[in-house]
């Protein structure tokens, strides 16, 4: 799991490309100091596994359905990326829960300053949108950000200069891809409310005591 608070941003050293996989080698420095195989790693919000380092970079596996199902595939030699570890268990939870599976890939329509700030507008499809509400927590590139504004069609997040400057934000322009990943609470709750109760193979056991045993006995 993940809170979406960037940890550093790393370089995206090597991509070696298979059939309908990928191997992506990147440099990075925070995310090494206590690295084990098989840690996780979030890469621009997707869940990926190390699986081996050295003391400047690390490798992980991206299979087909990652790469169909995020904005990985695009990644080329010098791409930044935003790098946060699974959260320790005596960490702070300073952003929202994050699991690294990405629900979609959005497009940046807009980007513009306000101020000390900056707007970003993210067209998705409604497969996203459906869980995406105003004030809420959404994830960009692994970013944990609040929803300022929901269309039809599109969202709007306002970043603070800070998380512009310490990932790949500031790098984001009209066009871009971005991966996304919705509240994972909204999800559950939906889930619960359209399935309706478990059924039970065996059935309903009852005391017997019915309002007409009652009245048969007098009470």
């Amino acid at each position: 799991m993940f809170t979406g608070i960037v940890e550093e941003v790393g370089v995206l050293k090597s991509i070696r490309r298979g059939a309908s996989s990928a191997v992506l080698e990147i440099a990075a420095r925070t995310v090494l100091e206590d690295i084990h195989l098989g840690d996780s790693i979030a890469v621009n919000g997707v869940c990926l596994t190390a699986t081996s380092f050295t003391g400047s970079s690390f490798t992980a596996d991206v299979m087909h359905e990652t790469l169909d199902r995020s904005s990985l595939a695009a990644l080329r030699p010098g791409s930044r990326v935003n790098l946060e570890r699974a959260m320790a268990a005596n960490g702070r939870f300073g952003g929202h829960i994050v699991a690294g599976h990405v629900d979609g890939v959005g497009t940046v329509l807009e980007t513009k300053r306000d101020d000390n700030a900056v707007w970003y507008t993210i067209a998705a499809g409604p497969e996203v949108l459906r869980y995406v509400v105003e004030k809420g927590s959404i994830t960009i590139d692994g970013i944990s950000l609040t929803v300022a504004r929901v269309g039809p069609e599109s969202f709007a997040i306002s970043a603070i200069p800070h998380t512009v400057a310490v990932t790949v934000l500031k790098d984001r322009k009209a066009g871009d891809k971005v991966n996304l990943e919705t509240d994972i609470i909204g999800k559950y709750v939906e889930k619960l409310l359209t399935t309706g109760p478990v059924q039970t193979a065996e059935p309903k056991q009852t005391s017997g005591i019915t309002k007409d045993f009652l009245t048969r006995y007098g009470f």
